[in-house]
């Protein structure tokens, strides 16, 4: 059996898309989950699509591929935030995030796990955040992020031994079409961020997709339960501004 497909859920947006381009040019096949199609299908990559919040629809979609047994790397990308200070975080707020950040990663595990065990290999890359280290405005978001980054260590102690590695990338400030549109390039608040990045630039969705890559390569299987921020050196420093 050839294991060459890569499932990346929220693959057709933002850093999602940046990995799902990046793994096709790599030879990769791509099996994208999200709620809305992308533009433009790159080549070797298959769109379904479903709202990974509703928990009955992303069994059904699931279940197929680990019948098949021939995925055997995953990209946890689709995540979301409500931004809020504490005093405004609401249980409701907290249930909707942990539904896409974190129920959906572990569905998504859970249910290809199995083909992992059976071809003794397997590669799983969650994408999680430098607000798991903490920032102001995203208690909601925070909390499911370091969840994630819980679930990453969890996981690799448990499969290492079947093959499979678990590891995260946490990324830093990145130019997504949503971040440039919120955060002109020209503007004030924007240059004061990329002071604060030692590199002096922002990053690249190209960047995440990079790093993704080389983790889900057959030659990273020495490289487990890591959390790789890719954050052009904040994370070194004590920044809060990103």
């Amino acid at each position: 059996m050839e294991y060459n497909k890569v499932l990346v859920t929220g693959g057709s947006g933002g850093i999602g898309r940046a990995i799902a381009k990046r793994l096709t040019e790599d030879g990769y096949r791509v099996i994208n989950l999200d709620r809305v199609a992308p533009k433009s299908l790159q080549a070797g990559e298959e769109f379904i699509e479903v709202d990974l919040m509703d928990w009955n629809a992303t069994k059904d979609v699931l279940e197929p591929l680990a019948v098949r047994g021939d995925v055997v790397r995953v990209v946890n990308n689709a995540g979301f935030i409500r931004p809020g200070l504490l005093e405004d975080a609401s249980v409701e707020d907290l249930q909707a995030v942990i539904e896409l950040n974190l129920r959906a990663p572990l569905l998504v595990a859970q249910t290809i796990l199995p083909a992992m065990r059976r071809a003794k290999f397997g590669r799983i890359v969650n994408i999680a955040s430098r607000a798991a280290l903490g920032k102001e405005l995203r208690t909601v978001y925070s909390a499911t992020k370091a969840g994630l980054l819980g679930m990453t260590r969890t996981w690799a102690l448990e499969e290492g031994a079947n093959g499979v590695t678990v590891n995260a990338i946490g990324p830093g400030p990145i130019a997504t079409e949503l971040f440039i549109s919120g955060n002109p390039p020209d503007s004030p608040k924007t240059k004061q961020i990329i002071e604060t990045i030692p590199v002096k630039r922002m990053g690249e969705p190209a960047d995440i997709a990079h790093a993704a890559a080389s983790l889900l390569d057959d030659r990273a299987g020495f490289i487990t339960g890591q959390i790789l921020y890719v954050c052009g050196g904040m994370t070194v420093g004590l920044s809060h501004t990103a």
